[in-house]
């Protein structure tokens, strides 16, 4: 389907919820799912805690078609719009067990273990847990608490919430009372796919859903001061915290090809649209500490939702991604109208809260180098708290050796050290034609010239301490390895 031969915008939002096929028109444009889950269809099952995306008490199970087949992801319905559900089917706690009552394998061990103390956060945990199970994910412990770190529960422990996981996990896939049914879902996903974007007005607001890249570029032209909504897990906060009411808003989650990977051999590309889910799975498998950068991404809610443009374009100087880019060499592209233009990624960081981002124009993809066989390459995120947590401070270096063994470039990029994410360009001099060792360490040290952030996440000299550190740590990984290295620093940290 081409620009050309695009529906008229339908104005109303279709999607499933459980076995209900639901056509609404939102009465506000960016309503949230979980006001309309509790108010309209008193769906109570899923909780109000946090209103942010933190606690996880409003997650549901969120399913796409993948051609006859449907997966589905955990989500906080908490600050998703409404509108970006369309196309997708919707599951809360009400919907996973049999009709005939039947609970779930995840319900029945969380019965079995008593797993819910309280039992305010119990429906969110339930859904998280039935997400991995629904998608096959790893049963090993460690896995069971990465989808859990997305869910906080004040009671008590999480030990017989985790047993139950694991229990659970044993149970085979026929158990699951929805399971002889994905490819009659996938049909009915399939059926609502009218290939028509959206157009929600109510109250003297509008939400616009482009579904092409065309589309999308006129509507920004024509809407130069909306407000684009991906994952919706920053701008999500403005409308549930901040109250605020956009008249224009852009919803960019069903543009065709703004979510596409791309591998082009020495580089991958990755559209603005790439949730941080996905974006895991290409750069993670590029350096372990990459992967494990991501997967402390906030939870796994906000790694389903959040998407590679998103992160970028908010600019936040403690963003998680763009260091991480920054290392990787990554470029950006923009698009306004027809015209694209590419700058590297540090450039797009003006100021504090400025970005290079002209009226009309949005982000369209970023580019980032793959390391080489001879790069060193190591990333550090420093958060108070291990999990879902954003960045008190992080570092990621890159460095690509010659022939001789010696730096011929150096990228050694900071988040909270500055107004913007930000490259140490003079340490990164103090180390171009030299060999990288505990003594270049040192030199790049001396060389750091960053005004850092002082504000209540920490002090100026906690992270200008930390900052050089890190560089310290990863001159021992070059010389012992980083697995020797992260058993050093385990015992450091429990001696």
């Amino acid at each position: 389907m081409t620009g050309h031969d695009v529906p008229p915008p339908r104005r109303e939002v279709r999607f499933l919820l459980g076995d209900e096929a639901v056509a609404v028109a939102p009465t506000d444009p960016t309503r949230t799912l979980l006001d309309f889950l509790r108010e309209d269809r008193r769906l109570v099952g899923t909780k109000e805690g946090c209103a942010e995306g933190d606690c996880g008490a409003c997650t549901v199970a969120v399913g796409r078609a993948r051609g006859v087949v449907v997966a589905y992801e955990a989500m906080d319905s908490c600050i998703l719009p409404l509108a970006a559900l369309d196309g997708l089917h919707v599951l809360t706690i009400e919907h996973v067990g049999g009709a005939d009552g039947a609970m779930h394998p995840v319900q029945a061990a969380m019965v079995a273990r008593h797993g819910s103390q309280c039992g305010f956060c119990t429906p969110g945990i339930v859904m998280s847990l039935y997400a991995q199970w629904r998608g096959g994910g790893a049963t090993d412990e460690a896995a069971v608490e990465d989808a859990l770190a997305g869910n906080l529960c004040r009671c008590t422990g999480y030990a017989p919430i985790v047993a139950a996981a694991m229990d659970a996990a044993a149970a085979p896939k026929a158990a699951d009372p929805r399971g002889a049914r994905v490819a009659e879902v996938a049909a009915r996903l399939a059926a609502l796919d009218d290939g028509a974007p959206l157009e929600i007005a109510a109250g003297g607001r509008t939400l616009h859903a482009p579904v092409d890249l065309d589309g999308l570029a006129a509507l920004c032209i024509a809407n130069p001061d909306a407000v684009l909504i991906a994952g919706a897990t920053d701008v999500g906060l403005r409308l549930t915290k901040a109250l605020q009411r956009p008249a224009v808003a852009i919803l960019l989650g069903r543009v065709r090809g703004l979510d596409a990977i791309e591998d082009l051999g020495g580089e991958i590309r990755l559209g603005a649209g790439v949730t941080i889910a996905r974006a895991r799975e290409v750069l993670g498998a590029l350096d372990p500490q990459i992967d494990e950068w991501l997967r402390r991404f906030g939870g796994a809610q906000v790694r389903n939702a959040g998407t590679v443009g998103g992160n970028v374009a908010n600019g936040s100087p403690i963003g998680d991604l763009p260091p991480l880019l920054i290392a990787l060499g990554a470029t950006l592209r923009l698009r306004r109208g027809d015209e694209v233009r590419a700058m590297p990624l540090e450039d797009f960081f003006v100021a504090y809260g400025k970005q290079d981002r002209r009226p009309g124009e949005f982000v369209l993809d970023v580019i980032a180098r793959k390391p080489g066989p001879h790069t060193l390459f190591h990333a550090s995120k420093v958060t108070k708290r291990f999990d879902e947590d954003i960045s008190t401070l992080a570092g990621a270096f890159r460095l690509d050796l010659g022939a001789d063994g010696r730096v011929e470039e150096a990228r050694l990029a900071f988040g909270g050290m500055a107004g913007t994410p930000k490259r140490a360009s003079a340490a990164e001099r103090a180390l171009v034609g030299r060999p990288f060792d505990g003594d270049a360490a040192e030199a790049a040290v001396r060389a750091l010239d960053f005004a850092p952030l002082d504000d209540h996440r920490a002090s100026a000299r906690y992270r200008a301490l930390v900052a050089a550190n890190l560089l310290r740590r990863f001159a021992r990984e070059v010389a012992h390895g980083p697995a020797r290295v992260a058993g050093r620093l385990a015992e450091d940290a429990h001696a």
